[in-house]
């Protein structure tokens, strides 16, 4: 493990940000939302404004505009608040966990002590969440180390604090996993973007997309429990978390079969609170025939997607009628 470099500017900085009160956090957040929204200095919105097209296509013009705003506002606040959450001690950030909804099914689930699986998505803030977690149970996580040393440390402090288990993102961390989840451990995985190499081809609001169907493995093969969870701020400070399960039909026919109910939950999750999920990744280039989807013009985009969108209703009409 790196050391720290405690005199790195990077690294002082870092702790310094991290230490702001995370309403001073929300409050730069707001400041840089709304230069974004009104000078349009970046490509996000037109990303966001793509996403929601291909996703939620049912929406009005002005719904989606102010969702658009309003997720790059979310968005950045979530980064913001990343920091103030890893830079904060464990009671700290439990306590910011103002209301729970479903706390049941965390409590239910580990005393099955069957391991447990928890499918976080990239929506809301996330990351404070785990304190709460690691007060019940044991964690493992993949790990993937941040490129730069002092923010790799910054992580990895908040992470061990924790006191999670952090393992490689190969097979041999993937063994880890299995084996915490066979002892009845817990794991956290966020699969709703494309795996850098391979995966298989899942339906993702009715596009075929390249998808990870580790979370499925994980829970088919342990008999793991499983459970969705999300986090939204609240206008007191803090957040409101969520729990909910996942369709037990997630233990039913293949991994692809468990990543498409996974990607069902996260769909429902999004048509909920669609201004809080994280709309700026390119997820739906994660398709052969969609990998320049956003260098076209909205027009043909559009069109190119609606296309593949038909052809993957009929390829599924087919398979309905091959099955019966």
């Amino acid at each position: 493990m790196t050391t720290p470099d405690t005199h790195s500017f990077n690294y002082r900085l870092l702790r310094f940000v991290s230490r702001q009160p995370i309403q001073f956090s929300r409050f730069i957040a707001r400041m840089l939302a709304g230069l974004v929204n009104t000078l349009k200095i970046t490509k996000t919105s037109r990303t966001i404004q793509l996403n929601l097209q291909i996703a939620l296509p049912y929406l009005t013009e002005d719904e989606r505009n102010q969702i658009t705003q309003q997720a790059i506002r979310n968005e950045l606040t979530s980064y913001f608040e990343f920091f103030s959450v890893w830079g904060s001690s464990n009671q700290k950030n439990i306590s910011r966990i103002q209301n729970i909804t479903g706390e049941h099914y965390f409590h239910e689930a580990l005393a099955e002590n069957k391991g447990l699986v928890l499918i976080v998505p990239h929506f809301g803030t996330w990351e404070v969440m785990n304190a709460w977690c690691a007060q019940f149970t044991a964690m493992t996580i993949l790990y993937k180390p941040v490129k730069n040393a002092d923010a790799d440390v910054f992580v990895r402090e908040a992470r061990s604090r924790e006191q999670a288990n952090l393992v490689p993102t190969d097979e041999s961390g993937v063994r880890q996993i299995f084996k915490a989840l066979k002892k009845g451990g817990t794991t956290v995985i966020l699969p709703d973007h494309s795996p850098h190499v391979g995966g298989e081809m899942v339906d993702y609001f009715g596009i075929p997309l390249a998808s990870s169907n580790l979370s499925s493995k994980l829970i088919q093969k342990t008999k793991a429990k499983a459970l969705l969870l999300y986090a939204i701020r609240n206008e007191s400070d803090g957040f409101d978390m969520f729990i909910e399960p996942i369709d037990p039909a997630i233990y039913e026919g293949s991994d692809a079969h468990g990543t498409l109910v996974i990607h069902h939950a996260i769909e429902n999750l999004i048509r909920r609170y669609p201004q809080h999920y994280h709309w700026s990744y390119k997820r739906f280039k994660a398709n052969p025939e969609l990998d320049n989807v956003y260098t076209l013009e909205d027009e043909a985009a559009l069109e190119k997607v609606e296309q593949v969108r038909e052809q993957a209703k009929q390829l599924n009409m087919t398979r309905t009628d091959s099955a019966t």
